[in-house]
């Protein structure tokens, strides 16, 4: 794998490795829980929904995007997620993880430099990947608020950036 797509597969695998920390000892209570509820749109999302709505948007941008997979994506159902339990959410984020492993392993600096066809739009895939770790990153924050919320103000620790380095 080129350094380039090996660094930025280390980034999107750290994010989702802190989501995954996050919910993977929590009842259904907690995954299912809104900080505030209500009907519209600007309703807030439960912890269950944000894990969905990350792990659909990362099978979008490199699985279907990049990697020219079947669109498979249904975002709206993202929104709509509950959960029975943590392992099935962390489940979702491990299968999400094995097909982003497959397709950036998969791609050449010519791939790298390219770009796609998204709704109309021309992208180069450097910023579908990265936009990977953009959306992610925003998402985990939102879990990170939502959990400490529903924690009554307890937080669950974030990594130093120097204990999200690689060994090296």
């Amino acid at each position: 794998m080129l350094t380039e797509l090996n660094n930025y597969l280390q980034r999107i695998e750290d994010l989702r490795g802190q989501m995954t920390r996050l919910i993977a000892d929590l009842p259904a209570e907690a995954l299912n829980w809104r900080p505030i509820q209500g009907g519209d749109e600007h309703v807030t999302n439960s912890l269950a929904v944000l894990t969905a709505h990350a792990a659909g948007a990362e099978h979008f941008w490199i699985a279907e995007v990049v990697g020219g997979r079947p669109a498979t994506r249904n975002r709206e159902a993202e929104f709509a997620a509950t959960a029975v339990s943590a392992s099935e959410l962390v489940q979702l984020l491990e299968r999400t993880a094995q097909e982003t492993r497959e397709v950036l392993s998969t791609l050449s600096e010519s791939d790298l430099n390219a770009t796609r066809q998204v709704q109309e739009r021309i992208v180069p895939v450097r910023w579908c990947v990265l936009h990977v770790i953009d959306h992610t990153s925003l998402h985990l924050g939102h879990m990170q608020i939502t959990y400490q919320l529903w924690a009554g103000g307890k937080a669950v620790p974030s990594p130093w950036w120097t204990e999200r380095l690689p060994p090296g």
